[in-house]
């Protein structure tokens, strides 16, 4: 199959992270023939984010699967019901129901340790340094400070925005779950992934399975693109 007729890839990320958070994914996809985007998510707002990811699909060929990690679960969830998106890859990630917000969800399972090592400055959530090893402590010390450093800081009040739209619903899933995240509750993680009757892989990871765990990710991704 020629590069050309292969899905593109466009990626959503979460808060705490930047379009970077996937560059250990990107170059085995590029080698295969997708063509793949980075979306930068400003995370000022839930509206805002999906209108990012949307414009990234402007910029590469259709169909397109879209890959969401953590709150970018809750991006791709509603930016994937435009036409061009044929698929959605989940990586420890929010995938609400038109009814839930990504805080509404998370309140439904147990509190992750990674809640307790945050502060509010400005108006935004920030990561405290310490609290960088509940969100990718299987991370060389170096890398988990590369994160750090290159953190999004959401709005206070982003996960209770909410706007219509479950793709998962209607479309073809896979997800990654992050058997040792203390971020997101794995719990909620098999939760949502049995809910959209998705192809699940499980990661012996933290929060950041596709930097940790990449080749899993990898995994899901091109066996999606493949059936699709």
């Amino acid at each position: 199959m020629s590069g050309e007729t292969k899905p593109s890839v466009v990626f959503a990320h979460g808060l705490w992270a930047d379009g970077s958070c996937y560059r250990k994914v990107m170059p085995a996809l590029i080698d295969d023939g997708h063509e793949v985007v980075s979306a930068q998510n400003s995370l000022d707002s839930l509206e805002g984010d999906v209108a990012a990811v949307k414009r990234a699909l402007g910029q590469v060929k259709s169909p397109a699967i879209l890959v969401g990690h953590s709150y970018g679960g809750t991006v791709i969830t509603a930016a994937g019901t435009d036409d061009r998106v044929i698929g959605l890859v989940y990586i420890c990630a929010l995938a609400p129901d038109d009814d839930e917000t990504s805080q509404s969800q998370q309140e439904k399972f147990p509190k992750t340790d990674v809640l307790d090592h945050l502060e509010v400055a400005n108006g935004r959530i920030w990561l405290k340094r310490e609290g960088i090893e509940y969100f990718c402590g299987d991370l060389s010390a170096k890398e988990q400070q590369l994160v750090w450093a290159t953190q999004g800081v959401p709005v206070v009040d982003l996960f209770n925005q909410k706007i219509p739209g479950a793709a998962w619903k209607s479309k073809p899933c896979a997800y990654v779950v992050g058997t040792e995240d203390h971020t997101v509750n794995p719990e909620l993680q098999r939760f949502v992934a049995k809910r959209m009757d998705a192809t699940t892989y499980e990661a012996a990871s933290s929060h950041v399975a596709m930097l940790s765990k990449p080749d899993v990710v990898i995994e899901a991704i091109l066996k999606l693109a493949a059936s699709v």
